[in-house]
């Protein structure tokens, strides 16, 4: 079985004024600290890139597993990033779809999280307290759905499918609802990491 990772940072991180991917935890970026996770369970991590594209190759340089690809689309929307991600992952299985803005989840949760993988279900989605959170298992029948959408559409559209069959898995990550929108957000996980070394 065949599993890949599709990170998304193609985005112009409108709302921090910083570029988000390459803001720095103890002297690693966002999207090298999540690339070099997903590189250890994952045959290849996909990073799918467009605003400031050659900063985001630069930081992931070094790791082997590791291929940009340019979304020539991305000021259209994050839907076309995933589409561009998923038509470049056509031979794998599954697929690992992941934001930029969760560097804290640890290696254990990437390794508990493929354990829940099943033949029965082509979507897998951690929650936390019963609050549904990211990243998201995504297996090859989705891949499908998702590339046969229009632009404009949105993951939430194609979750309605009635050919999609969610597992939901109850985890002991609260990080899987952790997002940075704002330099206050990334302040407090900042401050988190401090306070846990």
């Amino acid at each position: 079985m065949k599993i890949f990772a599709l990170i998304l940072a193609a985005g112009f991180s409108g709302r921090m004024n910083l570029f988000k991917p390459t803001l720095q935890i103890n002297g690693k970026s966002l999207i090298y600290l999540i690339a070099e996770k997903l590189s250890a369970v994952c045959e290849k991590v996909f990073v799918v890139t467009g605003y400031k594209k050659e900063l985001i190759e630069a930081e992931v340089k070094g790791l082997n597993k590791v291929i940009c690809i340019y979304n020539k689309k991305y000021e259209k929307g994050m839907f076309t990033s995933l589409k561009k991600g998923l038509e470049s992952v056509t031979d794998s299985d599954w697929v690992i779809y992941h934001f930029v803005d969760q560097p804290s989840l640890p290696l254990k949760f990437y390794e508990d999280f493929l354990q829940q993988i099943q033949k029965n279900f082509n979507w897998i989605q951690p929650s936390f307290k019963n609050i549904k959170g990211h990243p998201i298992l995504l297996s090859k029948e989705i891949f499908d759905l998702v590339c046969k959408e229009d632009d404009t559409s949105s993951l939430k559209v194609v979750s309605k499918n009635s050919n999609v069959s969610k597992l939901i898995w109850e985890c002991d990550y609260p990080e899987i609802l952790e997002d940075i929108d704002t330099q206050e957000d990334f302040k407090r996980i900042i401050n988190l990491k401090e306070q846990i070394s």
